[in-house]
This record gives C-alpha cells, sequence and structure tokens, in this order.
C-alpha cells in the first residue's frame, strides 16, 4: 500500500488516501507547534508522496492552521482541484458570542466565510461538524450544509465527535428530505481507545459513512517514545498521570512486533488502525518533517493475522451494556447452527431437542 492507493470515502465518489494529513500542530499560537516554514515542508512531503487529504479546523491555532494551508496553496506549486481540503466548524473563535460557534445555521455561514478567507479557496472540499451541539435542532444544521453546497461552497458533508444516535438521526433526515448526507466519520481509535467499536463504527458501517480515526498513537502514548525503561518519567498527555500496566502491554508488544518487522512502533500502531472493519483513512498528526516520515512507513506495513490478534486480546475494551449482557448469547440465539460464519452450541438453558419442550 502507498499513499496513492486511493479509496472512496462512505457514499460517495470522493477518492482520498489511506492516511490523512492532521495539521492541529501548524503553528506555534497554543504555545507548541511547528513553525509555518516546517509546516510548508511537511505538506510538500506528504503531497509528493501522494497524499491528497488536508484535514484542518477553524479553530486550530486559534485559525493560524488554516491560513498557513491557504498560504501553501496561494504559492500554486500545486493545483488546489488536486487536493481534498477538509476543515470543521462549531468551535467558538469569538469569546462571549453566543452565537460565534455551534452548528446553527448563523454560525456555520459566518464560520464557512471565515475558512474560506483564511485557506484562500472557493470552496470546501469535506465541510465537517467538528462535534455534538445539544443546543441546536440537527434538521437546521443540515439545512444549512444544504444551502452550502447548492451553493457550490462545498462539496461534502461529514460529522466528527457526535454521538451515534444523533448520526443515525441525521442520516434518516437526510434521506428523507433528499438533502446531501454524511459521507465521513472522524472518532479517537487506537489500541487505547476501541469503545467506539460498540456503537460508533457498527453505525457507520450500516448508515454509509466512512470513518477516518484520530489519534491512532493515543497521544503519542503508543508511537515509541513510552517505555517500562522510562516509566514514571513521561507521564499521559491527556490526563498527566502514569500510564496503566494494560497500556505497558500493549506497547511491550507493538515493540516486539516492530522488532521483528523491522519497522517504527508508531507504524505497527498505526498499521493497526487502518486494518479495522470500516477505516478509511487514517488521521495522522504531524509536529516535524521526521514525525510524517515515521507515520507514512504504516502504509508499507500489513500486520498478520495472528499479530492483530495478539493485538486484539490485549487491547480488548470493557463492554457496556447491552453489550456485556449480549456477548456470549449467540448459544441462546442461534441454538446449535452456523449463522454469517459465527458458529454456537446449544445452551443447556434452551430445549435439547425437537419434542423436549411445551
Amino acid at each position: 500500500m502507498s499513499l496513492s492507493d486511493y479509496r472512496t470515502l462512505g457514499k460517495s465518489g470522493l477518492r482520498i488516501s489511506p492516511l490523512t494529513l492532521g495539521t492541529m500542530t501548524f503553528g506555534e499560537d497554543w504555545g507548541w507547534g511547528t513553525h509555518p516554514a516546517d509546516a510548508r515542508k511537511i505538506l510538500n512531503t506528504y503531497i509528493e508522496n501522494g497524499g491528497n487529504v488536508i484535514d484542518t479546523a477553524n479553530i486550530y491555532t486559534k485559525g493560524h492552521s488554516e491560513k498557513i494551508i491557504g498560504d501553501f496553496l496561494s504559492e500554486k506549486s500545486v493545483r488546489r482541484d488536486s487536493l481534498v481540503i477538509s476543515t470543521k466548524f462549531w468551535g467558538n473563535m469569538y469569546p462571549c458570542d453566543a452565537n460565534g460557534g455551534g452548528a446553527g445555521r448563523k454560525s456555520i455561514i459566518q464560520s464557512l466565510e471565515n475558512s474560506l478567507k483564511r485557506l484562500q479557496t472557493d470552496y470546501i472540499d469535506v465541510y465537517w461538524l467538528h462535534a455534538f451541539d445539544p443546543h441546536t435542532p440537527i434538521e437546521e444544521t443540515l439545512s444549512a450544509l444544504k444551502d452550502m453546497v447548492s451553493a457550490g461552497k462545498v462539496r461534502y458533508i461529514a460529522v466528527s465527535d457526535v454521538p451515534a444516535w444523533k448520526i443515525a438521526q441525521a442520516q434518516m433526515l437526510s434521506e428523507f428530505h433528499h438533502w446531501p448526507a454524511f459521507i465521513g466519520l472522524q472518532l479517537e481509535y487506537s489500541l487505547l481507545e476501541r469503545s467506539v467499536e460498540m456503537e460508533l463504527i457498527p453505525m457507520a458501517l450500516e448508515m454509509g459513512l466512512g470513518v477516518i480515526p484520530w489519534s491512532p498513537l493515543k497521544e503519542g502514548v503508543l508511537s515509541g517514545k513510552y517505555t517500562r525503561k522510562n516509566k514514571g518519567e513521561k507521564l499521559s498527555a491527556r490526563n498527566g498521570r502514569e500510564l496503566s500496566e494494560k497500556a505497558y502491554e500493549i506497547i511491550d508488544q507493538l515493540t516486539l512486533i516492530a522488532k521483528d518487522r523491522n519497522v517504527p512502533v508508531s507504524a505497527v500502531a498505526i498499521s493497526w488502525v487502518m486494518q479495522q472493519k470500516g477505516v478509511t483513512s487514517t488521521l495522522v498528526g504531524a509536529r516535524t518533517l521526521e514525525q510524517l516520515q515515521q507515520n507514512i512507513k504504516a502504509t508499507k506495513l500489513e500486520l498478520y493475522p495472528e499479530e492483530i490478534q495478539l493485538l486484539n486480546d490485549l487491547s480488548a475494551p470493557q463492554l457496556i451494556f447491552p453489550y456485556s449482557l449480549l456477548n456470549g448469547s449467540q448459544d441462546l440465539l442461534q441454538a446449535g447452527t452456523i449463522v454469517n460464519g459465527v458458529r454456537s452450541n446449544i445452551s443447556p438453558l434452551l430445549p435439547q431437542n425437537e419434542n423436549e419442550h411445551y
């Protein structure tokens, strides 16, 4: 596989690379991140290797991420139409302005116009609802996005970090009204975050959304820099706590596979995500050019089934209701039959022959 092994996103004809370039780190406005000159090198390297999807958001580095990408596009070193430019709305850029963010019509129009200016382009290829807005009816959001598509300012719409029930509602409303539907779903997914396998990914498969995981390295925890040898010296970036024993067991296995396959630990962790059901493209950030080059190596690595199974077993998530109840229920449901490859026995709670019931 390579960055130019394109696949279509969800129920659409949009061709995208198996790795999406995330640009949340572009700009140093949050006190850390990538200098604009280094960001341009990262963009050039990604595109030169066949990558075609650049993902950002209005709030990344206070809008500077979009501006860096816009300045890059203005150099015309690459044909803009050959790229899939993806940005997001929802985040509020204006303190004390109640309508400065969210998924309402007023906010969407304002956010889109400002993103177009910063990106220095006439249209957005994929416009993402960045996260759940509990204060806005989803009908209003979808109607506004439909108008943006009709106006030619947006090509496709997609959704990120929203509950499965709300996305399912949105997809059904779009079908009923003949409005554009979401074609993609961004969500956190890694060997340390697999809860999305219970609701969100099955929903995406059923509703025609291509899955684009973010944080496949769990904010760098699975990059190879966290090991048992430096335990206590490096803490989880998100909560500042020491890693769990389960996390270290996963890191140990990743390290063994990486050594055996002669690849970076990060490539193994990303490859696992890329090979999961429903995943179309995996979103990888890169603060440095070296990080991007390390991440791209994941496209050359196809994990063996036994390697995937080892990692699956180590990282298995704790089931929530009703999946905790339904786990192992195939014996009651199928009564000794095989359905879609799923085998079952006859539960002792069931009749053991045709005559053993009332």
